[in-house]
């Protein structure tokens, strides 16, 4: 016997949508320009004769899904489209009734053997990774949330108690959950206003002096500006990751560029996070820059809150680079190699002391890992995937929902602001920052808040 709250599939429609952007985005080693957003239209039943229609977006992220020196890029991205469209056609025909979480979960191992036929007939040189089925598949869970809470009137934050979820977390986690269930891991009204981080890309120019082609769009064209167009308070520089001399210097130059411009506004307190995107060659290259940096620019190194993950993704393929050490300086978070409980587990025993969420692994990954990071003590943060529109609106929603994280990040507005355009206009103070904070708590409404 099932809930009565339980949904099924009854109708779903792929859709796409192409974010151009108005400045490139130098993306581990690759330059991006444009992007392919996956969308999914999805109507659901309740057992009970209730229907509604649910929608789901998000970047296909193959550069960051999947990144190959044996698959071409375009390559990857023609197979996850068509993975994301054979993963719709055949969460279709699913007749199962179930909450979200369940469904997502039972409808993976199909997903995941989709990917791998798809591997094979293609004979791509290497196997679509984990990673980048989730992104493709993400849509469609997100969009199983956003209908599932509109079939019942509510905000979906207010369906992962008892009352709606069957089984407790351990059932989905250990059995050190018993008794536990998701709402005790996220809140019943979202943080009113969050710091948006702001991306300072290895590319992009921090001074009028470093523009050497302005686009005349009339936004921002260097860091100075954006900085007081947004008065922020948050920023995540992008590092390389191979040459510690110029990565410690890009963090000093992002300093007195950002001193300069937080004076103007009469701020003396702002916040860094830093991204390697995986670059790092081993630990003792993250020391040496730490080090570096706080010698170069010690008041820089004292505004660091964390560091993504810098070493490489797969894990196992990698024992040596424990991060014990540095996470000892600042918070070290996993984020690429985050796709499962196991992945989360052997990231804690590498030293990594934070986890980095991320909605394109799908809604109902980031809640149950996000519960696992919470429960262990475990530094929390949500990252973005240049996400416009609804896809960044999905995003917000999840990092004002978790309890512990005190930042977002949103950067097409950056990137690709005519994507957000058509949500803009509804959610103006979600786009645009003031005081460098945008209002999360509007996303109240059934369904994933918008």
């Amino acid at each position: 016997m099932g809930l009565p709250t339980d949904v099924r599939v009854v109708a779903l429609e792929p859709l796409t949508a192409e974010s151009v952007f108005r400045t490139p985005l130098k993306f581990g080693g690759q330059v991006v320009t444009h992007s392919l957003n996956h969308g999914v239209r999805l109507t659901v039943e309740t057992r009970d004769g209730r229907t509604a229609t649910g929608e789901g977006w998000m970047p296909a992220g193959s550069v960051w899904g999947f990144p190959s020196q044996l698959v071409s890029g375009p390559t990857a991205a023609a197979v996850g489209h068509e993975l994301f469209q054979r993963a719709v056609a055949a969460t279709a025909s699913c007749q199962e009734y179930g909450h979200p979480i369940d469904l997502a979960l039972g409808l993976e191992p199909t997903w995941l053997d989709l990917a791998a036929s798809l591997s094979a007939a293609h004979q791509l040189g290497e196997p679509i990774p984990l990673l980048y089925a989730l992104v493709c598949t993400s849509p469609i869970d997100a969009a199983l949330h956003d209908a599932y809470g509109k079939a019942l009137g509510r905000n979906v934050y207010d369906c992962y108690g008892p009352e709606f979820l069957p089984r407790d977390l351990s059932h989905y986690l250990t059995p050190a959950y018993a008794g536990q269930w998701l709402d005790r891991y996220t809140l019943r009204q979202p943080q009113a206003w969050m710091p948006l981080y702001h991306l300072v890309g290895a590319l992009d120019p921090l001074t009028p002096s470093d523009v050497a082609q302005p686009i005349g769009d009339g936004l921002p064209e260097d860091l100075l500006e954006w900085i007081a167009w947004d008065d922020l308070t948050h920023l995540k520089i992008k590092l390389n990751g191979d040459d510690v001399e110029w990565d410690a210097q890009r963090v000093a130059g992002v300093e007195r560029a950002a001193s300069e411009g937080m004076a103007r506004l009469g701020r003396d307190t702002w916040t860094y996070s830093l991204d390697f995107n995986e670059r790092c060659r081993n630990v003792d290259y993250i020391l040496e820059f730490l080090a570096r940096t706080a010698e170069l620019a010690p008041t820089a190194f004292a505004r660091v809150a964390y560091i993504e993950q810098p070493t490489a993704r797969d894990l196992r393929a990698h024992p040596e680079n424990k991060m014990h050490r540095a996470a000892a300086i600042k918070p070290v978070v996993i984020d690429e190699s985050l796709t499962n409980l196991e992945s989360y587990e052997l990231a804690k025993e590498q030293g990594y002391s934070g986890v980095a969420l991320k909605t394109c692994k799908g809604q109902s990954h980031a809640l149950l890992l996000g519960a696992a990071a919470q429960h262990d003590g475990l530094f929390l943060c949500v990252q973005d995937l240049t996400c416009p529109g609804a896809a960044f609106l999905h995003s917000a929603g999840l990092a004002a929902r978790m309890p512990t994280i005190t930042a977002i990040e949103g950067n097409a507005r950056q990137f690709c602001p005519g994507s957000n355009a058509a949500w803009a206009a509804v959610y103006p103070s979600l786009f645009k920052p003031t005081g460098g904070r945008i209002q999360t708590g509007l996303l109240t409404k059934a369904g994933l808040g918008h």
